[in-house]
């Protein structure tokens, strides 16, 4: 297995860090190296940001009509076509994640960068004319400027996606600093847009951990905008940075969402609804539908064929087509998943399946793990797991469904199961959540906007809105013909 060397991605060139430290990625499933990323320092932060600068300030990206840039845009989507395979396969070895799921990941990635491209051609702002004889307003959107972007190891690819081009399409220049666990997308991405025509300095790439560079990238003076993806721990500590600045910010940060199945649902929907919600992605999802919560009606039937059905996900080599749940980020996040499992068990959970770590794998692999009768008082119900751990409750009525759904920090995304659209939507509109999805899981398209609210942040990414984050308003007035005279008359 050969390994990546990669250096900083900066003014459009690979550099060697201000330090000469670097950072080793074994892969999850196997314990080889199989990426070396350089070790980046404030120094080089600083460098990039100038970079970003100066390509604002005096170069033509921002300048450029946005059929130029959806030109360009599509350019590099085109180029990550042709790489998939490249791309694909990082995702795999570095995340973990099962191949047919980084595949989509990366078709995803490919449609946010066009859906994007068509977003740079919609810049607009908007016109009064009804001001009177002598005066015009026009409201005109612009680009927010220099942008910091910091996205998680989970989907590397995917949320590089979900901000870069939405940046790029706005006319913004882009710091990005990836986890530090899995950076080797972003600087193939980064490298591709170079090559597809994004001018040297517009998208730069510097890898390193938060604590050291992400902290310096969230509080620098030079920087006019902050994404940022991750947990909300890390999210307080962004918002406190970019808040002494006065500088805007977007976090999309944790989440605890709750998959509601009603007595009325397609139970066999449901049923695939409840394993989606929960193993895609190993469980590593923020959207994860870990909390499946059941009408009493219909909960020993439905749960014992989801454990039926759990029984057979297979977890294993990530790079096998049959593989349904890989290995885990890393041995810390494994231990701290198997802790939560002790908690469930500990505090009285009823463990109808799994609940260890996978023995004799060489990997940092979990067994498809479900909890039964979970009180919404126990930790597994209240604390995000972030693994293929399910914990399922039972409810009597659509006020009690809600009320459970609701008794969480977080406010990412929600999820309902039921025929009756009376049901969806009397339920869908009480739900304190950025994202509501009926009849599906873990779902959306381009165009959706994913927003969070209470612990999970604010701000949005993708779609119009997320879009329009990478903007600021700029209002004109104009007078015409002669003033009347207001001093010294």
């Amino acid at each position: 297995m050969s390994i990546r060397d990669y250096k900083h991605f900066i003014g459009g060139r690979n550099v060697d860090g201000v330090g000469t430290d670097s950072i080793e990625r074994v892969s999850p499933a196997n314990g080889q190296t199989v990426a070396r990323y350089a070790r980046g320092t404030t120094g080089d932060i600083d460098l990039a940001i100038e970079a970003a600068r100066t390509a604002f300030d005096e170069g033509p990206w921002p300048r450029m009509s946005g059929m130029d840039r959806a030109n360009i845009l599509h350019a590099w989507a085109d180029r990550l076509r042709e790489n998939k395979d490249r791309l694909v396969r990082i995702e795999v070895e570095e995340v973990g994640k099962p191949i047919r799921f980084a595949r989509g990941d990366i078709d995803g990635a490919i449609g946010l960068i066009r859906y994007a491209a068509s977003l740079a051609l919609q810049m607009s702002g908007s016109a009064y004319t009804n001001l009177g004889e002598n005066k015009t307003a026009m409201i005109m959107r612009e680009p927010a400027g220099v942008v910091a972007l910091i996205t998680p190891w989970n989907f590397p690819a995917l949320i590089v996606a979900q901000k870069a081009p939405f940046a790029l399409a706005a006319g913004c220049t882009v710091v990005l600093k990836p986890a530090e666990f899995t950076s080797g997308s972003a600087f193939e991405m980064a490298a591709s847009a170079f090559e597809a025509g994004v001018p040297a300095g517009v998208f730069n790439v510097v890898s390193g951990q938060g604590a050291t560079i992400g902290d310096h990238l969230t509080s620098h003076p030079g920087i006019d905008f902050v994404s940022f993806t991750g947990s909300t721990r890390t999210g307080h500590r962004v918002v406190s940075n970019t808040g002494r600045n006065l500088v805007k910010s977007s976090v999309e940060l944790g989440g605890k969402s709750a998959n509601i199945v009603f007595e009325d649902a397609d139970l066999d929907a449901a049923i695939d609804g409840a394993l989606m919600g929960v193993f895609f992605n190993n469980g590593e999802c923020c959207i994860s539908g870990s909390r499946l919560l059941v009408q009493s009606s219909i909960a020993d039937e439905f749960v014992k064929k989801v454990v039926e059905r759990s029984s057979r996900v297979k977890v294993g080599d990530p790079f096998d087509e049959a593989t349904d749940v890989g290995a885990l980020i890393d041995d810390q996040h494994l231990a701290k998943v198997a802790a939560f499992v002790k908690s469930g068990i500990d505090e009285g959970a009823e463990l109808v399946l799994g609940g260890g770590i996978a023995a004799g794998t060489g990997g940092h692999f979990h067994e498809a793990t479900i909890f039964d009768r979970v009180d919404p008082t126990m930790t597994i119900f209240r604390e995000e797991i972030f693994g293929p751990v399910l914990s399922v409750t039972r409810f009597d009525s659509v006020a009690d469904a809600i009320r459970l759904a609701n008794d969480t920090i977080y406010g990412l995304a929600n999820y309902v199961w039921s025929r009756n659209i009376n049901t969806v939507m009397t339920v869908a509109k009480q739900l304190r959540s950025g994202l509501v999805q009926a009849n599906t899981v873990i779902d959306g398209a381009p165009q959706l906007p994913l927003a969070g609210v209470k612990g999970s942040g604010f701000g949005n990414e993708m779609g119009q809105a997320g879009f329009e984050e990478f903007t600021q308003l700029k209002t004109l007035l104009i007078h015409t013909g002669p003033r009347t005279p207001i001093f010294g008359i």
